[in-house]
């Protein structure tokens, strides 16, 4: 019986980790835009010239 509530103290605690994680990254901006990142391969990079010397 004891290990049931050890591992549920550290599944709580790895929760809130993970919960800690998550709403840091939504205040740093990490979501702010959606759209762009899943456009962005859709579209081929200019070439940049060869330096030949």
């Amino acid at each position: 019986m004891e290990i049931i509530f050890t591992l549920i103290g550290i599944s709580v605690f790895l929760a809130v980790i993970f919960l800690g994680a998550f709403i840091w990254s939504v205040k740093k901006g990490q979501y702010d835009d959606p759209y762009t990142p899943g456009i962005r391969i859709l579209f081929e990079d200019k070439k940049k010239p060869k330096d030949n010397k």
